[in-house]
């Protein structure tokens, strides 16, 4: 084998083609999703057994992530190796299953010496593959189509953009049945009591947040601008709630807000709180999970959340800082 010698550049250059690729790989998989994709999702939601997921090399390897990612979102599975399958293993599947079967090319022997017991069982199979034609096509029930143009190895011939394709198209499969079965954050909770993730469904935003009303950085929108900087300073949260005359959570004035304004005035004296704040600001419930606040905090790159009650009047904050500690971060 002779060593090619690459500039940086050019490594750079063939690492974003790859993921140029990989990615139009998977955008080129919402034109599949329709009928037979419907279909794949009733088969899986009525199933009254397991789904067993099958395939072989990378396809095993992409199939065994599927198999995971439908267990823990409420779709009990198990992953069948097909060489294994034809000695013994096999005897897993049961008439009430749904098997998944994954081969790009749809002629993997291994995975079609499992066919005749997959019918004799008349168990209900989908096949996954990038061949519509290919043999595992023709004896499915339904077919999802996860053909791809090429593959991001340079030879065309390592499974890259394929095995891409096929995860991402698991991953539809199993976010559709979570939110069909009406999957929830407890649900969540049970199947991950390890972890961040158990962690953020352990913890409410109540036993984190920062609830002591002496420490809370709260203005009034007549506030001047200079008094909610201050105020800012001194509660030490990088961030002041702004309520109007009835106590109600109406903005917020964040360091962002505060640079902004100097950034568009020139004299700042007369500013008062309600003229720079950030209106309809984010907020949470302390009776809200502390994954709910990560999330937030993650989706609008903010380090701090407004805890309000039932009235929208602040109860609380709640820091990314309190997060990490928790060990929810």
């Amino acid at each position: 084998m002779e060593t090619l010698v690459m500039e940086a550049n050019e490594i750079n250059e063939l690492a974003k083609n790859v993921l140029d690729i990989e990615a139009n790989s998977i955008l080129r998989l919402k034109n599949n999703i329709g009928e037979e994709f419907d279909r794949a999702i009733d088969f899986l939601f009525n199933c009254k057994g397991r789904v067993i997921v099958t395939g072989m090399g990378k396809s095993g390897h992409i199939g065994r992530k599927i198999a995971a990612t439908l267990t823990s979102t409420g779709t009990p599975s198990y992953f069948l190796h097909p060489a294994e399958s034809t000695h013994g293993d096999s005897g897993i599947i049961t008439r009430n299953d749904v098997v998944i079967a994954i081969s790009n090319s749809g002629e993997t022997q291994e995975l079609l010496n499992l066919l005749p017991l997959i019918k004799r069982f008349g168990v209900t199979l989908i096949a996954m593959t990038g061949k519509l034609n290919s043999s595992l096509a023709r004896v499915a029930d339904v077919t999802l189509d996860i053909s791809v143009e090429r593959e991001a190895c340079p030879l065309n011939k390592a499974p890259t953009a394929s095995t891409t394709a096929t995860l991402a198209m698991g991953d539809a499969l199993a976010v559709c049945l979570l939110k069909k079965r009406g999957f929830t954050e407890k649900d969540f909770l049970l199947f991950h009591p390890s972890g961040a993730l158990g962690k953020g469904f352990t913890y409410k935003v109540a036993d984190l947040m920062l609830s002591d009303t002496e420490k809370l950085p709260i203005a009034k929108e007549t506030d001047t601008f200079v008094q909610t900087i201050e105020l800012i300073s001194e509660k030490k949260l990088g961030m002041a709630m702004i309520v109007d005359e009835s106590g109600r959570l109406t903005g917020v004035l964040t360091d962002g807000d505060i640079r902004r304004t100097l950034i568009k005035y020139q004299n700042i004296r007369p500013l008062l709180a309600k003229d720079v704040m950030s209106v309809n600001p984010k907020h949470i419930s302390s009776t809200d999970y502390g994954a709910a606040a990560l999330n937030l905090m993650e989706k609008y790159s903010i380090t701090a959340l407004a805890v309000v009650d039932e009235n929208n009047r602040p109860s609380g904050v709640i820091h990314i800082h309190d997060l990490l500690k928790a060990g929810v971060a």
